[in-house]
């Protein structure tokens, strides 16, 4: 299982908190991170998964092939980070 997907069930966060989540990775990175910071996680595993989150987006992309979104959303959103 993704390292990512693992670390959020292990903190009881619902399919749903998941794949909201992952849905605003893939329309808006920046604006996602304000909602992996509301899910709850203790401080250390917070920090561990937005670096997770910023460095890795060969996670980011696995997450969404395991949660079966469209991972194009996910090209164009990493494409906004870059600007």
């Amino acid at each position: 299982m993704n390292p990512i997907l693992a670390m959020l069930k292990e903190h009881n966060i619902s399919d749903e908190q998941i794949k909201a989540l992952f849905e605003a990775l893939t329309q808006n990175p920046l604006a996602a991170m304000a909602t992996i910071s509301q899910l709850g996680l203790p401080q250390d595993k917070l920090q561990l998964l937005m670096g997770q989150v910023m460095q890795n987006p060969a996670l980011i992309k696995e997450a969404v092939n395991e949660l079966g979104l469209d991972f194009a959303k996910v090209e164009a959103a990493k494409e906004q980070l870059k600007k």
